[in-house]
């Protein structure tokens, strides 16, 4: 073969601030990205800003530590070349930069020379590129060498002070444009109809020649399995391009990641493997002149190119981009509620340290800090006092990377509900309305949730259905929406507050697809490219036929230590689906899924928070009815004992010998119910917590999930799961919709 491919694993250790961070034998990394290249430092230096760390490759860039007052010694240095960490790959730039010899970095990293060898050459092209002073003084013969070495318009720009659209121009003038070679899916046995496509900066292009006649569209997809933005979108993805397909238009796929069905080489008519970044995306489309590029569909990673893209002129298609900006922009979207008659809860955004304590001081708390424009919860607290609030305002000052930060009043006890809907510019369809199981506080992404909603009164979910409506007609969605609620139990009502909006695929479209039988992401994609939803045969709002419960998956078992109390921001690597006529059944089928066994008889230790104690007492006399004995620590015992539930005292861990993870080890408890009033590894729940994972034994953190996991286990003592076939399910009778015409 004529090409290098590097495979880079994408980790996710600032999600696990207590995790150790040393790489073993046990699998630590939560995606990947591939690269492709003629040769290893092109594919590495493509691979490397393909992981979307901040990072634009082998260093130059703002990530990049080297002549900055944080610039690591040489003790650091050596320490991180000897132990393997997520970090090292830098650091071995930096060995080199300081002068450290091949074999020394060898004989402290193991690292075999061949690839150290490489990365001195990458090291000796960068102080020539520095040597350079500014982009005036470039000739065309280094900027070629630098261009296939993998340096990209970022890294060039960060060297010599300017932009990357300038060096993009500098390029163009100077004839260095990408050429794309193509991989022989075939093996030269006989003529490929599916190759796929990597750039690279020689002179022969293996693109095939455009049939003007034929309509092309560009999907983005994903980059990187990460925690908040995994095969969920690329689902969304696959969709769109299989809906293209259906329409007659040639399809271009540009993504990553070699672990999703997108990068199948016969997913879709062309396949890009490059890096999701505004330089690599634009190459392409000089080169392939889309009709079209979707950005709704692969997370947050092609939303965050969409401006620059359609400042490039690119023709973003579906809900445009001032619109998708605009939903973000909290002014502008705080003017449409007030518009629409719609409520939020108290807010407002922060730019400085300073406006953030004033925003603090309207909104009052407890109150949830956040930085705009990331996915998964990123840096997301709730702060009940100010040495939180500082605490954590300042971390997301530094995630959000000159954007802003928000700030929202949080709303305790509420209750979540995801919507998703899809809108054509004139007629919009609700696909979908899930409650959450947990309470309000914990990230959506790691939240149960069931469609259809199992305990809000009607009146509520048509009250949701009209406001997401409204909101998606007002925004002219064209495409996907997905809108968060909170319905909070104000003065004897429930009041319906709005979250956030966000005109795009959500993680939650999979599933609001297998649950209600419609194929939400295919007819977005249809709709972006110029149907409409009548022609679509979308007669209304689809009615589940069945309960249907998303369930979250983490990976606890890998990060030993670490607290596993759920919050704002999202820890879950994964999700399954539990189906079934009833809650409770549906409910047992989603957590066995996830790996949770619930007991059938045994000891359950329960401690919980002082705001849940009066709420515990009906949960455990349910319990005992079961037959479980109860074991807990001081607070809820006496709470317990006070109204004559039966349950064992159990030290607390500063109480001395036998505590409860002296109980856990000893294989003595069968689940642990502990809501916490505290989070952290380093505090006693925290650490019961965290051996209750290492130990195997079900731990539940929140009352909603342990009064839906009791109710599981009472329908488990009365009657068997049933299996029935996606297929026959859907099969055997046709999707009812809500109404017969749009929704109004």
């Amino acid at each position: 073969i004529d090409y290098v491919v590097t495979k880079v694993p994408r980790f996710a250790f600032e999600k696990f601030q207590d995790a150790d961070p040393t790489l073993t034998t046990q699998m630590k990394s939560v995606g990947e990205t591939m690269a492709i290249g003629r040769t290893f430092k092109e594919s590495l230096q493509k691979a490397l800003r393909g992981l979307e760390v901040g990072s634009f490759g082998f260093g130059c860039d703002m990530k990049d530590l080297w002549g900055t007052p944080l610039q690591p010694s040489d003790d650091e240095i050596r320490a991180k070349l000897s132990k393997p960490n997520d970090q090292r790959i830098w650091y071995l730039r930096y060995a080199l930069l300081s002068g450290m010899s091949i074999d020394e970095i060898h004989s402290l990293s193991y690292i075999d020379p061949w690839f150290l060898e490489h990365l001195r050459g990458l090291v000796e092209i960068e102080k020539e590129l520095r040597a350079c002073g500014s982009v005036a003084n470039v000739s065309h013969d280094l900027l070629l060498r630098a261009k296939q070495a993998g340096y990209s318009d970022r890294q060039l720009a960060h060297l010599w002070d300017t932009t990357d659209i300038e060096i993009r121009e500098l390029r163009k003038r100077m004839g260095i444009l990408s050429v794309y070679k193509s991989v022989d899916t075939c093996a030269a046995e006989f003529e490929a109809f599916t190759p796929y496509y990597y750039s690279t900066y020689e002179q022969e292009d293996e693109l095939p020649p455009h049939d003007p006649s034929k309509k092309r569209i560009m999907i983005l997809g994903g980059g990187p399995n990460r925690i908040g933005q995994g095969i969920e979108f690329d689902y969304c993805c696959c969709h769109a391009s299989f809906a293209l397909r259906e329409m007659g238009i040639e399809s271009i796929m540009v993504n990553s990641n070699p672990e999703t069905v997108s990068t199948d080489y016969d997913t879709s008519d062309h396949l890009f493997f490059e890096p999701l970044t505004t330089e690599d995306v634009l190459n392409i489309c000089d080169r392939m002149k889309p009709d079209g590029v979707i950005v709704q569909f692969g997370g947050q990673t092609p939303l965050n190119l969409a401006r620059a893209l359609a400042n490039a002129g690119v023709p973003i298609i579906g809900t445009s981009v001032d619109t998708i900006e605009a939903a973000e922009d909290r002014e502008k979207f705080k003017a449409l509620l007030e518009r629409l008659g719609l409520e939020q809860p108290a807010n407002g955004i922060a730019r400085t340290m300073d406006q953030a304590r004033r925003v603090a001081e309207q909104v009052g708390f407890p109150a949830l800090v956040r930085p705009s424009f990331v996915l998964g919860g990123r840096a997301m607290e709730i702060c009940y006092d100010w040495v939180q609030f500082d605490r954590f305002v300042t971390e997301a000052f530094v995630v959000a990377q000159g954007q802003p930060v928000l700030i929202d009043r949080f709303l305790e006890d509420a209750t979540e509900v995801d919507v998703d809907c899809i809108g054509d510019g004139e007629n919009v369809i609700i696909a979908g309305i899930m409650e959450h199981i947990e309470e309000a506080g914990v990230h959506s992404g790691d939240s149960a949730c069931a469609i259809p909603p199992y305990s809000l009164p009607g009146p509520v979910v048509d009250e949701i259905r009209a406001a997401t409506v409204a909101m998606a007609k007002s925004l002219n969605v064209i495409g996907l929406m997905n809108v968060q609620f909170a319905v909070k139990r104000e003065e004897g009502k429930h009041k319906v507050y709005v979250l956030e909006v966000n005109p795009r695929a959500s993680r939650t479209v999979p599933f609001v697809a297998k649950a209600t039988g419609v194929p939400i992401a295919k007819i977005a994609a249809k709709v972006m490219a110029g149907a409409k939803l009548p022609d679509l045969g979308i007669r209304g709002e689809p009615i589940p036929a069945h309960v249907s419960i998303k369930e979250s998956v983490f990976p606890f078992r890998k990060f030993a230590g670490v607290d596993i109390a759920l919050g704002p921001e999202m820890r879950s690597t994964g999700e399954v689906m539990g189906v079934s006529e009833r809650f409770s059944i549906a409910f047992a089928k989603s957590q066995l899924a996830a790996g949770v066994d619930f007991p059938t008889s045994g000891t359950i230790f329960v401690s919980v928070s002082s705001r849940h104690k009066d709420k515990i007492e009906v949960l455990c006399r349910r319990l005992v009815a079961l037959g479980f004995d109860l074991i807990a620590t001081q607070g809820t015992a006496e709470r317990l004992e006070s109204v004559g539930v039966p349950v064992r005292r159990v030290r607390k861990l500063a109480e001395g010998h036998p505590n409860l993870i002296d109980h856990l080890k000893n294989g003595e408890v069968a689940l642990v119910i502990n809501t916490p009033s505290g989070k952290g590894a380093r505090t006693d729940e925290g650490r019961i917590r965290a051996a209750a994972v290492q130990q195997g034994v079900p731990c539940i953190t929140t009352l909603p999930a342990a009064e839906a996991a009791v109710t599981a286990m009472e329908a488990l003592r009365e009657s068997e799961m049933e299996v029935e076939a996606l297929q026959d399910r859907f099969g055997s009778k046709p999707t009812m919709f809500r109404g017969e015409g749009m929704a109004e």
